[in-house]
Protein backbone atom coordinates (compact mmCIF):
# COMPACT_ATOMS: atom_id res chain seq x y z
CA UNK A 1 0.00 0.00 0.00
CA UNK A 2 1.54 3.34 -0.86
CA UNK A 3 2.92 5.12 2.31
CA UNK A 4 1.02 8.26 2.30
CA UNK A 5 -2.36 6.25 2.38
CA UNK A 6 -1.00 4.21 5.14
CA UNK A 7 -0.03 6.71 7.31
CA UNK A 8 -3.44 8.58 6.82
CA UNK A 9 -4.89 5.56 7.93
CA UNK A 10 -2.93 4.67 10.53
CA UNK A 11 -3.38 8.40 11.75
CA UNK A 12 -7.39 8.03 12.06
CA UNK A 13 -7.13 4.43 13.80
CA UNK A 14 -4.87 6.53 16.58
CA UNK A 15 -6.87 9.65 16.78
CA UNK A 16 -10.38 7.35 17.00
CA UNK A 17 -8.99 4.84 19.15
CA UNK A 18 -7.09 7.10 21.31
CA UNK A 19 -10.19 8.55 23.12
CA UNK A 20 -12.33 5.84 22.35
CA UNK A 21 -12.43 3.07 24.75
CA UNK A 22 -11.59 0.47 22.34
CA UNK A 23 -7.82 0.19 22.24
CA UNK A 24 -5.56 2.16 20.45
CA UNK A 25 -2.63 0.09 20.88
CA UNK A 26 -4.78 -3.22 19.58
CA UNK A 27 -6.41 -1.47 16.94
CA UNK A 28 -3.04 -0.05 15.43
CA UNK A 29 -1.65 -3.87 15.82
CA UNK A 30 -4.63 -4.87 14.02
CA UNK A 31 -4.14 -2.46 11.60
CA UNK A 32 -0.54 -3.16 10.99
CA UNK A 33 -1.26 -7.23 10.54
CA UNK A 34 -3.23 -6.39 7.52
CA UNK A 35 -1.31 -3.54 6.41
CA UNK A 36 1.96 -5.84 6.10
CA UNK A 37 4.66 -6.31 8.92
CA UNK A 38 7.24 -3.11 9.69
CA UNK A 39 10.26 -3.09 7.46
CA UNK A 40 12.48 -1.16 10.35
CA UNK A 41 10.85 -1.56 13.71
CA UNK A 42 12.65 1.69 15.08
CA UNK A 43 10.72 3.17 12.10
CA UNK A 44 7.60 2.13 13.31
CA UNK A 45 8.58 3.24 16.31
CA UNK A 46 8.92 7.02 15.13
CA UNK A 47 5.49 6.68 13.65
CA UNK A 48 4.06 5.22 16.28
CA UNK A 49 5.13 7.87 18.73
CA UNK A 50 4.73 10.57 16.17
CA UNK A 51 0.67 9.91 16.23
CA UNK A 52 0.62 9.20 20.11
CA UNK A 53 2.46 13.30 20.14
CA UNK A 54 -0.69 13.95 17.78
CA UNK A 55 -3.32 12.87 20.28
CA UNK A 56 -1.92 13.90 23.10
CA UNK A 57 -1.87 17.59 21.23
CA UNK A 58 -5.39 17.03 20.25
CA UNK A 59 -5.77 16.87 24.76
CA UNK A 60 -4.19 19.83 25.02
CA UNK A 61 -6.16 22.02 22.56
CA UNK A 62 -9.43 20.33 23.72
CA UNK A 63 -8.78 20.99 27.83
CA UNK A 64 -6.46 24.19 27.01
CA UNK A 65 -8.30 26.51 29.35
CA UNK A 66 -8.67 23.28 32.59
CA UNK A 67 -4.82 23.17 31.89
CA UNK A 68 -4.12 26.64 32.08
CA UNK A 69 -6.13 27.24 34.45
CA UNK A 70 -4.19 24.72 36.71
CA UNK A 71 -0.44 26.01 35.59
CA UNK A 72 -1.38 29.19 36.68
CA UNK A 73 -2.56 28.21 40.09
CA UNK A 74 0.23 26.17 40.74
CA UNK A 75 2.28 29.44 41.11
CA UNK A 76 -0.44 30.63 44.04
CA UNK A 77 1.51 30.41 47.02
CA UNK A 78 -1.47 29.13 48.56
CA UNK A 79 -2.92 25.27 47.92
CA UNK A 80 -5.52 25.24 45.51
CA UNK A 81 -7.88 22.88 43.60
CA UNK A 82 -5.31 22.43 41.28
CA UNK A 83 -2.23 21.35 43.29
CA UNK A 84 -4.30 18.86 44.77
CA UNK A 85 -5.33 17.63 40.87
CA UNK A 86 -1.50 17.88 40.09
CA UNK A 87 -0.71 15.47 43.24
CA UNK A 88 -3.17 12.87 41.70
CA UNK A 89 -2.00 13.17 38.59
CA UNK A 90 2.11 12.23 39.63
CA UNK A 91 0.17 9.58 42.11
CA UNK A 92 -1.49 8.12 38.64
CA UNK A 93 1.42 7.77 36.74
CA UNK A 94 3.53 5.93 39.27
CA UNK A 95 2.48 2.46 38.35
CA UNK A 96 3.07 2.91 35.02
CA UNK A 97 6.29 4.64 35.48
CA UNK A 98 6.94 1.43 37.51
CA UNK A 99 5.87 -1.15 35.02
CA UNK A 100 7.92 1.05 32.51
CA UNK A 101 11.12 0.75 34.37
CA UNK A 102 11.33 -2.68 35.48
CA UNK A 103 8.98 -4.47 32.15
CA UNK A 104 10.29 -2.38 29.16
CA UNK A 105 11.31 -5.46 27.45
CA UNK A 106 8.57 -7.40 28.63
CA UNK A 107 5.89 -4.79 27.37
CA UNK A 108 8.05 -4.37 24.25
CA UNK A 109 7.38 -8.07 22.86
CA UNK A 110 3.45 -7.78 23.52
CA UNK A 111 4.19 -5.14 20.34
CA UNK A 112 5.42 -8.13 17.58
CA UNK A 113 2.19 -9.26 16.30
CA UNK A 114 0.90 -10.61 19.00
CA UNK A 115 -2.77 -11.08 17.35
CA UNK A 116 -3.90 -13.65 19.24
CA UNK A 117 -3.12 -11.61 22.71
CA UNK A 118 -4.25 -8.49 21.36
CA UNK A 119 -7.99 -10.00 20.15
CA UNK A 120 -8.24 -11.98 23.48
CA UNK A 121 -7.74 -8.72 25.66
CA UNK A 122 -10.41 -6.54 23.37
CA UNK A 123 -12.80 -8.98 24.81
CA UNK A 124 -11.49 -8.15 28.40
CA UNK A 125 -12.24 -4.63 27.24
CA UNK A 126 -15.55 -5.25 25.86
CA UNK A 127 -16.10 -6.84 30.01
CA UNK A 128 -14.65 -4.03 31.48
CA UNK A 129 -16.58 -1.54 29.56
CA UNK A 130 -20.06 -3.76 29.78
CA UNK A 131 -19.20 -3.26 33.64
CA UNK A 132 -18.68 0.24 34.03
CA UNK A 133 -21.66 0.68 32.14
CA UNK A 134 -23.78 -0.60 34.70
CA UNK A 135 -22.49 1.13 37.19
CA UNK A 136 -24.75 3.75 38.66
CA UNK A 137 -23.26 7.66 38.32
CA UNK A 138 -21.58 9.02 41.26
CA UNK A 139 -20.77 11.96 42.54
CA UNK A 140 -17.49 11.49 44.53
CA UNK A 141 -14.07 13.59 42.93
CA UNK A 142 -10.69 12.16 42.25
CA UNK A 143 -8.54 11.87 45.68
CA UNK A 144 -4.87 10.54 46.17
CA UNK A 145 -6.23 6.79 46.89
CA UNK A 146 -8.62 7.22 43.84
CA UNK A 147 -5.90 8.43 41.61
CA UNK A 148 -3.54 5.49 42.69
CA UNK A 149 -6.52 2.68 41.41
CA UNK A 150 -6.69 4.76 38.37
CA UNK A 151 -2.93 5.03 37.61
CA UNK A 152 -3.33 0.92 38.22
CA UNK A 153 -5.89 0.48 35.55
CA UNK A 154 -3.72 2.92 33.44
CA UNK A 155 -0.78 0.47 34.04
CA UNK A 156 -2.67 -3.15 32.86
CA UNK A 157 -3.86 -1.00 29.82
CA UNK A 158 0.10 -1.04 28.84
CA UNK A 159 -1.33 -4.21 27.18
CA UNK A 160 -2.50 -4.24 23.52
CA UNK A 161 -6.14 -4.66 23.04
CA UNK A 162 -6.81 -3.40 26.70
CA UNK A 163 -8.07 0.16 26.00
CA UNK A 164 -6.30 3.06 28.04
CA UNK A 165 -9.21 5.38 28.27
CA UNK A 166 -12.01 2.50 28.61
CA UNK A 167 -9.88 0.76 31.96
CA UNK A 168 -9.31 4.43 33.12
CA UNK A 169 -12.78 5.35 33.03
CA UNK A 170 -14.63 2.64 33.76
CA UNK A 171 -12.36 2.38 36.83
CA UNK A 172 -13.09 6.22 37.65
CA UNK A 173 -17.21 5.33 37.41
CA UNK A 174 -16.77 1.75 39.68
CA UNK A 175 -15.18 3.97 42.03
CA UNK A 176 -17.81 6.35 42.10
CA UNK A 177 -16.17 8.98 40.32
CA UNK A 178 -18.22 11.53 38.89
CA UNK A 179 -18.63 11.27 35.37
CA UNK A 180 -17.40 14.41 33.52
CA UNK A 181 -14.56 14.40 36.00
CA UNK A 182 -14.04 10.55 34.98
CA UNK A 183 -13.23 11.25 31.22
CA UNK A 184 -11.21 14.57 32.26
CA UNK A 185 -8.73 13.33 34.69
CA UNK A 186 -8.62 10.15 32.30
CA UNK A 187 -7.82 11.94 29.29
CA UNK A 188 -5.48 14.82 31.64
CA UNK A 189 -3.41 12.02 33.00
CA UNK A 190 -1.69 10.41 30.50
CA UNK A 191 -0.26 13.85 29.18
CA UNK A 192 2.91 13.83 30.93
CA UNK A 193 3.04 9.86 30.50
CA UNK A 194 3.11 10.37 26.56
CA UNK A 195 5.77 13.05 26.95
CA UNK A 196 7.80 11.68 29.27
CA UNK A 197 8.14 8.60 26.92
CA UNK A 198 8.60 10.24 24.06
CA UNK A 199 11.65 11.97 25.69
CA UNK A 200 12.87 9.06 26.84
CA UNK A 201 12.58 7.63 23.37
CA UNK A 202 14.69 10.63 21.70
CA UNK A 203 17.26 10.26 25.29
CA UNK A 204 17.46 6.21 24.05
CA UNK A 205 18.20 6.80 20.58
CA UNK A 206 15.46 4.76 19.64
CA UNK A 207 15.25 7.20 16.87
CA UNK A 208 18.04 6.59 15.24
CA UNK A 209 16.67 5.15 11.43
CA UNK A 210 18.93 4.32 8.36
CA UNK A 211 16.04 6.06 5.98
CA UNK A 212 12.59 7.17 6.88
CA UNK A 213 10.34 10.13 5.07
CA UNK A 214 8.86 12.53 7.03
CA UNK A 215 6.47 13.33 4.57
CA UNK A 216 3.86 10.26 6.17
CA UNK A 217 5.30 11.13 9.84
CA UNK A 218 3.96 14.40 8.82
CA UNK A 219 0.56 13.02 7.48
CA UNK A 220 -0.06 10.90 10.38
CA UNK A 221 0.32 13.27 12.40
CA UNK A 222 -2.39 15.47 10.91
CA UNK A 223 -5.40 13.24 10.72
CA UNK A 224 -4.05 11.98 14.29
CA UNK A 225 -4.29 15.22 15.58
CA UNK A 226 -7.70 16.31 13.85
CA UNK A 227 -9.50 13.25 14.36
CA UNK A 228 -8.13 13.09 18.19
CA UNK A 229 -9.94 16.38 18.61
CA UNK A 230 -13.35 14.81 17.08
CA UNK A 231 -12.66 11.78 19.26
CA UNK A 232 -11.96 13.41 22.22
CA UNK A 233 -14.92 16.14 22.19
CA UNK A 234 -17.46 12.72 21.14
CA UNK A 235 -15.65 10.62 23.96
CA UNK A 236 -16.87 13.40 26.79
CA UNK A 237 -20.34 13.30 25.72
CA UNK A 238 -20.90 9.30 25.72
CA UNK A 239 -19.55 9.48 29.25
CA UNK A 240 -22.00 11.88 30.57
CA UNK A 241 -25.07 10.03 28.72
CA UNK A 242 -23.71 6.50 29.52
CA UNK A 243 -22.87 4.88 27.02
CA UNK A 244 -20.21 3.20 27.29
CA UNK A 245 -22.51 -0.46 26.40
CA UNK A 246 -21.85 0.14 22.72
CA UNK A 247 -17.91 -0.08 22.20
CA UNK A 248 -18.61 -2.95 25.12
CA UNK A 249 -20.58 -4.66 22.00
CA UNK A 250 -17.89 -3.33 19.48
CA UNK A 251 -14.65 -4.57 20.96
CA UNK A 252 -16.46 -7.71 21.32
CA UNK A 253 -17.39 -8.35 17.80
CA UNK A 254 -13.74 -7.12 16.68
CA UNK A 255 -12.33 -9.15 19.16
CA UNK A 256 -14.68 -12.41 18.59
CA UNK A 257 -14.42 -11.63 14.67
CA UNK A 258 -10.35 -11.62 14.73
CA UNK A 259 -10.19 -14.44 16.55
CA UNK A 260 -12.36 -16.32 13.89
CA UNK A 261 -10.86 -15.18 11.43
CA UNK A 262 -7.42 -16.41 12.37
CA UNK A 263 -8.37 -19.11 13.35
CA UNK A 264 -9.61 -19.98 10.19
CA UNK A 265 -7.08 -18.85 7.91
Amino acid sequence: MNSYIEAILLGIVQGLTEFLPVSSSGHLEIAQYFLGDKKDLNAGLLMTVTLHAATALATVVVFRKEIGQILADLFKPSLTTSHLFARNIILSMIPAVFAGLFWEDEIDKLFEGQIVLVSSLLLVTAAILFWADRASSGTRAVGPKEAILIGIAQMIAILPGISRSGATISASVLLGIQRTEAARFSFLMVIPLIFGKMAKDLLDGAFNVKEFSFVPLALGFIAAFFTGLFACTLMIKVVQRSKLGYFALYCFLVGAGMLLYLSAS
